[in-house]
């Protein structure tokens, strides 16, 4: 019997999170949560996640497991405070470690401010691990290339690909940050689209004006229409696509902020002596020409 899902949109990351849990009982996963958070003032607030959290409790359900399906570089998680809230654990793919070490040597962090071996998430799942939630089975299927702990979830009819794809206008998924690979994720769409699945289930969706966001697609019209990856595109123009494209995005606003909590599973880095919690940013200057030619600053 297809999972019950319910899709939930984070307008300011176009993020998408899910309530799924099979039909006629009460145990629930939520997949990829949302914290607010104002990078301005540093301030994260829960509405979003709250907003979830009685969706769950006014259906009867009981949230078991958080699961993300990678560790988000545009929006912060809000795995830790739904997990403190239900008592329910938090899964992701165990190449976040590989995230982890990365974030560390980029922050220069050392093991006692950053682990870096999967804590503290409760559970690294590895590709074909089967997790249970009561009737609801969910079935880890590694999609590296965005990240090397991108995780897709195979539940029935439905598959949640996280930043693997986005809908077929939009295509997929940047490729250039640490431990990102298009080779990589070329072969990943490839294996989702052989699964027996009908519908697909995005993180994000990043419609023109005037169009509302899609949370769900069909393998088939990805298959027919993404337009970056639709059958008849190979590997090596792909990757060449994809590799042109990084080259000229911007990193995403919410980068330093997003991933120092996101690797440690929704968790703000611990207090200093003085009772704060702080955020790291890496600095450099680079020098550019003005307008006449002359250095700036000179």
């Amino acid at each position: 019997m297809p999972p019950v899902i319910r899709a939930f949109r984070h307008e300011p990351s176009a993020t998408w999170s899910y309530l799924v849990h099979a039909e006629g009982d009460a145990a629930a996963v939520v997949i990829d949560p949302v914290l607010d958070f104002d990078a301005g003032s540093g301030e994260a607030s829960t509405g979003s996640a709250a907003a979830l959290l009685t969706a769950a409790e006014g259906a009867g359900l009981r949230i078991e497991w958080v699961l993300e399906t990678h560790a988000h570089a545009d929006h912060l998680s809000a795995a830790a405070w739904l997990c403190e809230r239900c008592g329910a654990r938090v899964a992701i793919g165990a190449g976040i470690v590989q995230v982890q070490r990365a974030m560390a040597q980029r922050l220069n962090l050392g093991e006692h401010a950053l682990a870096t071996d999967g804590r503290p998430f409760d559970r690294l799942l590895h590709d074909g691990e089967v997790l249970q939630a009561g009737a609801l089975a969910l079935t880890a299927i590694a999609t590296p290339g965005h990240t090397p702990d991108s995780m897709s979830y195979l539940a029935g009819d439905a598959v949640f690909v996280g930043d693997t794809l986005f809908s077929p206008a939009a295509g997929s998924a940047r490729c250039d940050f640490p431990g990102g690979d298009a080779h990589a994720l070329y072969r990943s769409v490839r294996r989702l689209y052989g699964l027996p699945v009908t519908r697909l289930f995005l993180c994000h969706d990043y419609p023109a004006e005037g169009v509302a966001p899609r949370a769900e697609t069909s393998l088939a019209e990805q298959r027919a229409h993404n337009i970056h990856l639709h059958d008849g595109v190979d590997e090596d123009a792909f990757v060449a696509m994809r590799t042109a494209r990084d080259a000229t995005l911007a990193a995403p606003k919410l980068l330093w902020p997003a991933i120092q909590v996101n690797v440690r599973a929704g968790r703000l880095p611990a207090p200093e002596a003085n009772g704060q919690a702080y955020l790291r940013l890496p600095v450099r200057l680079r020098e550019t020409a003005g307008a006449d030619g002359a250095h700036s600053g000179a």
